[in-house]
């Protein structure tokens, strides 16, 4: 098994506490997540700012008495305004890079109970594109009990590997190529070919799409199919406009 490396913010509230043995009755996210017998954490980027540095260096403490396996690595992240998502992108972005990962040796998980809203919104959108390679971690307290751990769970992004949602998706592909295709059911292969790439084109990107061939060949037609498709999608607005540029 590959050593586990967790990347996350410190919270400022959640994990704040009285610095005395009281703070053991309080679930505390990013000690909580360290406390598991099933979730062996090897490394900790622990993200934080100048203000924090004193909380941050308690919690590394007691995460060290709970998981004396786990190696806190605190990183210095400041922000002008932690609710500007431009800044707060830009500058995770910079340490995704800048960070050696090696995902064929390690595994990464991406906490994103802790930090603002905005931060947690740009982990999730890193760990999407991959600056990130990890999946993401999830943490919440136990309800009605006094578990100082609480609970965890983990969600891959990579969605093929859930059998429903890959269903829904295919379904949902198959009825667009229908709907390009009018409804009529064609065993012609190339055609068939054609039209999925069309709509995986269409829905995928905002560049024009050019449709090419002979006159009656239903280019008009295809093109009102493609422009009603993306709007049944949300991605455009605005009449269809055709104009005849025969000579």
């Amino acid at each position: 098994m590959k050593p586990l490396t967790v990347i996350g913010f410190l919270g400022s509230t959640l994990d704040a506490s009285k610095f005395g043995p009281s703070r053991w009755n309080k679930w505390r996210p990013t000690v909580g997540l360290t406390m598991h017998p099933d979730l062996r954490v090897d490394r900790f980027i622990l993200l934080h700012g100048t203000p924090h540095g004193r909380l941050a260096g308690y919690v590394a403490d007691d995460i060290a008495s709970v998981s004396p396996e786990t190696r806190v690595e605190r990183r210095k992240l400041d922000f002008v305004d932690p609710w500007d998502f431009e800044e707060v992108y830009g500058k995770l972005l910079d340490f995704a890079r800048a960070e050696p990962f090696d995902p064929e040796a390690e595994d990464y998980l991406v906490h994103i109970t802790t930090g603002t809203h905005v931060a947690q919104i740009c982990l999730f959108l890193l760990t999407e594109a991959r600056y990130l390679p990890g999946r993401l971690l999830q943490t919440q307290p136990d309800r009605g009990i006094v578990n100082p751990a609480g609970t965890w769970n983990t969600i891959d992004l990579d969605l093929s590997r859930y059998d429903s949602i890959a269903t829904r998706f295919a379904a949902a592909s198959a009825e667009s190529a229908s709907f390009l295709k009018s409804g009529i059911d064609t065993h012609n292969a190339a055609f068939n070919r054609m039209i999925d790439e069309i709509e995986r084109v269409a829905l995928r990107s905002k560049a024009p799409v050019l449709l090419m061939g002979p006159t009656g060949a239903g280019k008009s037609l295809l093109a009102r199919r493609i422009y009603e498709l993306k709007r049944l999608k949300h991605q455009i607005a605005g009449p269809f406009v055709e104009v005849n540029c025969a000579t």
